[in-house]
C-alpha cells in the first residue's frame, strides 16, 4: 500500500513545529508569575521576616542569578527543572535554581558514585 504523503504531511509538520517550541522553552528562562507563587506566604505569615514582600525579593534575586548562569546547564537540565519547578501550580524561581544546582552536582559525581540509586547502571543489580 503506498503511502499518502499529503495525508500525513500535517502530521509531521505537527511534530516537527511541537519539538522545536519545547526546545525554544528551555532555551530561554521561564516566566513565572513571583506574585501568585508568593501569596500562599502572605496568607500563611507563619514565619517573621517571611511575608510576601521577602518571599517576591528571595524570587526575584533567584531569576536574576538564573540569568547568570542558564547558560552553563544542559537544554536537558533546563527542561527537567523547569517542569519539576512548575508541578504544584505555583512555579518558583528558587525551586528551579536549586534543581538545576542539584542536576549539575549529581551529574558531576563519580560513576561508581551512582550505583545503587534509582538510575542504577546497566549491568549492575544495584546492590551493595
Amino acid at each position: 500500500m503506498p503511502v499518502n504523503l499529503r495525508a500525513i504531511l500535517p502530521a509531521i509538520l505537527l511534530v516537527l513545529l511541537t519539538g522545536s517550541h519545547v526546545v525554544m522553552a528551555a532555551d530561554a528562562i521561564p516566566k513565572f508569575d513571583v506574585e501568585r507563587t508568593c501569596r500562599p506566604a502572605a496568607v500563611a505569615g507563619t514565619l517573621p521576616g517571611r511575608d510576601a514582600s521577602a518571599c517576591q525579593k528571595d524570587e526575584n534575586d533567584a531569576r536574576a542569578r538564573l540569568e547568570q548562569v542558564w547558560s552553563g546547564f544542559s537544554a536537558t537540565q533546563r527542561a527537567q527543572c523547569a517542569g519539576f519547578a512548575s508541578l504544584d501550580g505555583a512555579p518558583s524561581y528558587v525551586e528551579l535554581l536549586t534543581c538545576l544546582e542539584m542536576a549539575q552536582d549529581a551529574h558531576r559525581l563519580p560513576a561508581e558514585s551512582k550505583v545503587g540509586t534509582s538510575g542504577t547502571k546497566v549491568g549492575t543489580t544495584g546492590q551493595r
